[in-house]
């Protein structure tokens, strides 16, 4: 930081935090819809912006799936702004009073739902998410840090204008969303330490980037570490219905933590399944690594290495294996998996109880394409990441992920 410390930055978005989480309803609405009028009014600024870091990006060999990632379109833009717009739409969950008890002491006990507090975004290449996670904080009544990659440093100074003008017309303290430039590995170091003003932190990047700022945090931190997800074909499932999950979860986006990264085949399924499935992941170009009972009926397919399996390709390859049975498959996805999305394809209602229970992931889907994991597709309006550890969030974060609960207590001079 060129002119305030960390230190300051942190505690001036802290003293803002509050005047957000004192804010009614009313006003975080009225916050949300200057947000996502800035968004609108600044869509030409804000791909011009972009532009130059993707250029950028692309001269200094960012991969293709980083670079899809942090690049915006019109058409991404005006999504950004009805994710703004849906989320303004929700339920304010701040506030709300459950779990109303009297004791047999007549002491009244409740909880009240309130913000966490400020949070610290660390993201890479991922402007849209800055937008989301924004949205969402202010919705549910914190304030927000955000540390984006120096590969989005422009789009990142203009995100900070559009927040800054949208705080301001609410009149709210500008620093409630502070969008931060490009931190040094030290500074960023610095920013970890800060427990006394940062309440949680939320990594959105690559492996070693949460690595780093889980290792390296004395404040807690949410992990998301990989998307590795995996499509079970089961004896019996409808054809037509897996190859399109199977084609949509691959191909509508590849470089996403939730596309597939692997397809696991019941070995009765596989001599009808695997020959369509390759014709048409071909046809998409899709390169296909499998196993050695999958590569029978895949002659395009290379064969799979050992580090295939649980791999996150981001890209248009996919790992194929085929299994002896359900439980094969079960066993396959507690060794590869990563918590984040796993699917099954089935007409059985029993395999598809035993899979919703027995599979441990954030999001667990019968019938339904693992790239409708996400915030808005599930109803959040947006999501701020997706947790793949169980405390104190498990998949997608939206509004309720980002409060928490007091207990409240009445008495009438009770002691103890």
């Amino acid at each position: 930081m060129n002119t305030l410390s960390i230190k300051t930055v942190a505690e001036r978005a802290a003293q803002a935090s509050r005047d957000v989480a004192l804010a009614d309803t009313e006003l975080k609405n009225r916050l949300l819809l200057a947000l996502e009028s800035g968004l609108v009014a600044s869509t030409a600024e804000l791909l011009a912006a972009n532009g130059r870091d993707a250029e950028a990006a692309r001269a200094g060999g960012m991969a293709e799936h980083m670079i899809d990632r942090l690049s915006l379109n019109e058409s991404r833009v005006a999504e950004l702004a009805r994710a703004v717009a849906q989320v303004r739409a929700l339920p304010d969950p701040v506030g709300e009073i459950s779990d109303e008890r009297v004791l047999d002491s007549g002491l009244e006990v409740s909880r009240l739902r309130i913000p966490l507090g400020l949070i610290a975004f660390i993201c890479e290449a991922r402007p849209g998410a800055v937008v989301e996670a924004g949205a969402l904080c202010l919705k549910s009544g914190n304030g927000l840090i955000v540390k984006g990659g120096k590969e989005m440093a422009q789009t990142s100074a203009v995100l900070q204008k559009i927040f800054a003008e949208a705080l301001a017309e609410a009149e709210v303290r500008p620093e409630a969303v502070t969008v931060l430039p490009s931190l040094g590995q030290d500074e960023l170091k610095e920013l970890l330490t800060l427990s006394e003003t940062i309440d949680l932190v939320i990594p959105r990047g690559g492996e070693g980037l949460i690595r780093f700022v889980s290792e390296h945090s004395r404040i807690p931190v949410l992990k998301h570490f990989r998307g590795v997800c995996h499509l079970y074909v089961d004896q019996g499932a409808d054809v037509d219905m897996a190859l399109n999950l199977l084609v949509n979860g691959k191909t509508q986006r590849p470089s996403t933590c939730n596309s597939l990264e692997c397809l696991l085949v019941h070995q009765d399924e596989a001599p009808a399944f695997l020959p369509l499935a390759g014709e048409r992941l071909r046809e998409l170009g899709v390169t296909l690594k499998a196993d050695p009972a999958a590569l029978e009926f895949l002659p395009q397919a290379e064969a799979a290495a050992a580090d295939d399996w649980g791999r996150e390709f981001l890209a248009l390859t996919l790992a194929v294996k085929v299994v002896a049975d359900f439980d094969a498959a079960l066993e396959h996805i507690a060794r590869c998996g990563s918590r984040h999305t796993e699917v099954i394809a089935t007409r059985d209602k029993g395999r598809a109880g035993r899979f919703l229970r027995q599979v441990e992931a954030g999001c667990v889907m019968v019938n339904a394409s693992s790239r409708l994991n996400d915030g808005g597709a599930l109803g959040l309006g947006a999501e701020i990441g997706i947790s793949t550890t169980r405390l104190h969030a498990y998949g997608p974060m939206g509004l309720r992920e980002l409060t928490t609960t007091r207990f409240i207590v009445s008495g009438d001079g009770h002691l103890r």
